[in-house]
């Protein structure tokens, strides 16, 4: 494996959707109220980008310490369980990611308040406290709970806010839709992990309640997302209604295949899992901005 190809894989590009497609939401729904502006939204979509990146780099690590990441694992190889890159230069990467997050962070306080400083003191947190010190997040049963938070509402809500300067309960019941979505991923990665997670001490929800509570998770997640985006298709004829019967119908064959599919096979489901959240965001966005 050659480094730079290691280095992508250990970025995790595929499941990067999460981050970009809630701020894409937060976006249109400013750009809807006459207060979007450009360098801000860049800015939130660097933040996004870089703290995921900097927490798949985080997780590639510290999964590998507690044993997480053992030989024939199902999913995708990670980049130090396989010895493409040492542990020292991930963990140091991590580091240097997150902080060009915050950076980024840094900048946008020129666009709103120092309020902002708590939420990103929060995200740095959540980023290292995933899956480190001594109660790693992911570790407790808290990993759909920091996602539905982090992936969701603070995207789409502070993207909102860094220039419109206000909240919007419209932003935050799609911030709720695109944090469901986005749990999803992490369902499908706990669901298709089960019993390494569970001998590695993993305490996700999947080994907490099974798999069966999984399935069933998954598809209330898609049902609520829908349900949430209720502010987009509320006043809207049917030809928009029926784009959001067209995603439920596109997900339900994706649920499909995480109740029959097992192992490595579930890779594909998840990566299509991750591919449904931006294509949800592009059309929320799409008709915020119609």
């Amino acid at each position: 494996m050659q480094q730079w190809k290691a280095w992508i894989l250990a970025a995790r590009p595929k499941t990067l959707t999460a981050s970009v497609g809630p701020v894409l939401v937060g976006c249109a729904l400013a750009f809807r109220s006459g207060s979007f502006r450009v360098v801000p939204a860049v800015l939130c979509l660097g933040v996004a980008l870089l703290a995921q990146v900097a927490a798949n780099l985080a997780n590639d690590y510290f999964d590998f310490k507690k044993g997480a990441d053992r030989e024939g694992r199902s999913g995708r190889a990670r980049a130090v369980a396989s010895g493409w890159i040492a542990p020292a230069p991930m963990l140091y990467a991590a580091l240097g990611v997150l902080g060009l997050a915050c950076l980024c962070g840094c900048g946008l306080l020129f666009y709103a308040g120092w309020e902002l400083i708590g939420v990103g003191l929060a995200i740095a947190v959540c980023v290292l406290a995933y899956t480190a010190g001594p109660y790693p997040l992911a570790y407790r049963g808290w990993g759909d709970v920091c996602v539905l938070v982090f992936y969701g509402v603070i995207p789409v809500c502070f993207t909102y806010y860094v220039q419109a300067h206000a909240f919007s309960w419209t932003a935050f019941w799609l911030s709720l839709s695109m944090g469901l979505l986005s749990v999803n991923i992490l369902l499908v990665n706990n669901y298709r992990d089960c019993e390494q997670d569970e001998a590695a001490g993993k305490r996700t929800t999947v080994v907490r309640f099974g798999r069966t509570f999984g399935r069933v998770m998954y598809a209330v997640n898609v049902l609520l997302a829908v349900a949430f985006s209720f502010p987009v298709y509320l006043y809207r004829n049917w030809n928009v209604r029926m784009l959001f019967l067209f995603f439920m119908l596109l997900q339900f064959f994706i649920w499909q295949d995480v109740c029959r599919l097992q192992g490595g096979e579930l890779n594909k489901t998840l990566e299509q899992t991750a591919r449904n959240v931006l294509l949800y965001a592009l059309l929320l966005s799409s008709l915020l901005l119609y």
